[in-house]
């Protein structure tokens, strides 16, 4: 939806003109899954589909919240009266935001937002991410707060871990705010230091197919955490502050002195071999030798699937179908269980994989999948 639809939107619910509208993107992450929460290396760029939002301040300490994406009328509440884990509804994104914005002493004193996204929720695509974003950024703007991409991101990833109750790490937020169009960011989650790589596919003659299971997930349920707990257990025994501080070439040792903890030795391996590979796949870009990176999506996928257990049979059914209909490259993205799967091909190739895919879930009677093209595009910004 345009900036000028949701313009008018909110003169139609408030009865004024907004003082801006502003928009923020979903993002799909190329390598490095399940490494942010872990200090390690993720490489995430910003899809075209994007949170709109239009907002006015308020100075009576009033937070009015409406969405064109949800059947309800505008939410009204108190900004004395949010609550960590009190709201479990989509609002607490949002609100959860205007609360870390306060609780960190920003002179946030109410407004009035009406949102609109394109960005597929429950796709693995980070859409909570983008509604947080797109918010900070207006906040931002209208207060005149003066905060830096970065430091909007870690109060958003503050909202949503404390204010939501999920566990996520930083990359989902730093996608939306920080990335530039026709990149992808190569990002150290532990100093938050970016690095943007030029990731143009079209001029090479190659596609990046997202392909939307259907299958939805929710990061507020337990597997994420007790993913993320595993983890913490695994540094805590090998005596480091995080996964990311194993060398790669020291891997084996360190899941030798694991013992037979059969979990925490997958998961180890897991991150120690992924941060590996976004490396990996910075190198080859950086030297131009993009239809290389194919084998290390693959690889990531199957780590995730046999090492993490984050896959479902409609992910694997993605990956397997593509890489043997002629795909590049193909795994899942997101944190997993349902969301999306990500598929590099030629662009001859493209109309024929995306046929082989659809015909498999027919056949495995799983619901049509949504394929859509994946195009590095530009972070959050004001539109107006």
């Amino acid at each position: 939806m345009g900036a000028e639809q949701v313009r008018e939107d909110f003169v139609g619910l408030y009865g004024a003109e907004p003082e801006g509208v502003w928009a923020a993107p979903g993002r799909v992450n190329l390598i490095g899954e399940h490494t942010d929460y872990n200090d390690g290396f993720v490489m995430p760029f910003a899809l075209p589909h994007t949170a709109v939002a239009a907002v006015s301040r308020r100075t009576d300490g009033v937070l009015r919240l409406h969405s064109s994406d949800v059947e309800s009328g505008v939410v009204e509440l108190s900004l004395d009266d949010l609550v960590p884990e009190s709201d479990r509804d989509w609002t607490a994104y949002p609100s959860g935001v205007l609360w870390a914005l306060r609780e960190a002493g920003h002179p946030v004193t109410g407004a009035d937002i009406h949102l609109a996204s394109t960005v597929p929720a429950g796709a693995g695509l980070s859409s909570s991410a983008a509604l947080e974003v797109v918010v900070a950024l207006a906040l931002n703007d209208l207060y005149e707060l003066g905060l830096k991409r970065w430091q909007l991101a870690r109060l958003c990833q503050r909202a949503e871990n404390v204010y939501v109750g999920a566990p996520v790490g930083i990359m989902d937020q730093t996608a939306s705010a920080c990335c530039e169009q026709g990149h992808a960011l190569f990002l150290d989650t532990r100093d938050l230091s970016q690095k943007q790589i030029p990731f143009d596919l079209a001029a090479e003659g190659m596609r990046l197919l997202v392909v939307d299971t259907r299958v939805k997930h929710s990061h507020s349920e337990g597997e994420y955490g007790k993913r993320r707990a595993g983890c913490e257990k695994g540094a805590a025994l090998l005596g480091v502050d995080a996964l990311r501080d194993i060398p790669y070439d020291e891997l084996d040792a360190a899941l030798a002195r694991l013992g037979d903890d059969e979990e925490v030795v997958r998961l180890v391996r897991h991150v120690v071999t992924e941060d590996e590979r976004v490396e990996q796949v910075v190198g080859l870009l950086e030297a131009g030798d993009t239809r290389a990176i194919g084998p290390v999506l693959v690889a990531g996928h199957a780590s995730l699937r046999d090492d993490f257990q984050v896959s479902c049979p409609e992910l694997d059914l993605v990956v397997d179908t593509a890489v043997a209909t002629g795909a590049l490259g193909a795994r899942m993205t997101g944190g997993g269980f349902g969301g999306s799967a990500i598929v590099l091909a030629e662009t001859a190739d493209v109309d024929t994989i995306t046929k082989a895919v659809e015909e498999a879930f027919a056949t495995a009677g799983f619901l049509a999948p949504r394929v859509f093209e994946a195009v590095p595009s530009p972070g959050a910004r004001r539109l107006s």
